[in-house]
């Protein structure tokens, strides 16, 4: 794997070269101080990956990944020193197509590297992402008999996205009003450490309100509810939310797929799901199994795509009721929402 490094500090540099140069299938492609020398590089000699920087002079990470994503394409991780500093351009540089986000690992005194095996991770799994590996197959469960629960007047929509995911969720809730009569419930690929401050910043951004999904967590009207752990959101039996790190074997943490065939085996009822911007398949199947229960089932677009390749594999397996541009997709759930209950009347 050839990878780029876009960092303007010389210990950051170092750090991010021992650790690569522990693995002997990784080289580094080239060495960006900047933003605009990373744009510049992409166009002579596009990498496998590229380990972007975020604070950086004449060019900041954000606007390099939005221009290279624009021109030349390619994975793009972001690897930051201050996460929590720099949390809303995390969600920004994920909005413009990066596939998501780690600290830098650092050098202690002894020469050891802190956060080393993280970032190896990250890279490990992005090269199955981009790779050949090919997506687990999934059994969907006999929709089953289940404890009587009080569910009637929840309308739900449950959202899947990937790379790109932040701003499109963010364009598409910002459609609803305060109070809005559905429960929203989102799996968005993300490293947990992220996906609190992703939380609060949606919060600020949308008249609903935003909440991290906590273990035994019930759907409610008027709220958006987030996968917030490295394991899998599901539905139980009992229509609450949990967490289970099975199947241990999926690749995404959380899975799309995993939560929207819980959904399908035990909510006794229609609803709206869609999904949304991503790279890989996560999510296909799960629509399909939810369009196959009569479910209003929704896939983005291409065009408004940072990434169409989670709501292409949707469309390919015929999963999609419609498949709309992000701008679209909001109305389309208020309006059959309108729809189904003027039919109830």
């Amino acid at each position: 794997m050839k990878i780029g490094i876009v960092n303007d500090l010389v210990i950051c540099i170092e750090s991010l070269k021992k650790v690569l140069g522990t693995v002997s299938d990784y080289q580094i492609a080239w060495i960006a101080t900047n933003g605009l020398e990373a744009f510049e590089h992409c166009k002579e000699s596009t990498p496998d990956l590229i380990l972007m920087d975020l604070v950086m002079p004449v060019m900041n990470g954000v606007e390099a990944t939005r221009k290279i994503m624009q021109t030349t394409p390619c994975p793009i991780l972001v690897v930051t020193a201050t996460v929590t500093g720099n949390s809303t351009k995390v969600f920004e540089a994920m909005g413009a197509g990066a596939l998501d986000a780690v600290a830098t690992p650092v050098i202690d005194k002894a020469g050891a590297t802190d956060k080393g095996e993280e970032l190896l991770k990250k890279i490990y799994q992005i090269g199955q992402l981009t790779g050949s590996v090919l997506p687990q197959k999934y059994k969907i469960a006999p929709f089953v008999t289940k404890p009587k629960v009080e569910i009637d007047g929840v309308d739900l929509v449950i959202l899947g996205s990937s790379t790109g995911g932040p701003q499109i969720l963010v364009d598409i809730l910002s459609t609803f009003p305060r109070n809005f009569p559905a429960a929203f419930i989102i799996i968005q690929h993300m490293n947990q450490q992220f996906t609190p401050g992703l939380v609060n910043w949606m919060d600020s951004q949308i008249n609903i309100p935003v909440r991290i999904a906590s273990d035994g967590a019930i759907p409610e009207p008027g709220k958006v509810l987030m996968a917030c752990t490295n394991d899998h959101l599901v539905m139980t039996p009992k229509l609450t939310l949990s967490y289970s790190k099975k199947p241990e074997e999926n690749f995404y943490h959380p899975s799309v797929d995993v939560f929207f065939l819980s959904v399908a085996q035990y909510w006794p009822s229609t609803g709206i799901a869609a999904l949304l911007t991503g790279m890989g398949k996560d999510g296909a199947e799960g629509l399909l199994a939810l369009h196959n229960r009569n479910w209003y089932t929704i896939a983005q677009d291409r065009e408004s795509s940072i990434v169409y390749g989670m709501p292409k594999a949707a469309a390919q397996i015929g999963a999609a009721t419609d498949i709309l541009p992000a701008k679209m997709i909001g109305r389309a759930i208020s309006d059959f929402l309108l729809a189904k209950k003027e039919k109830a009347l």
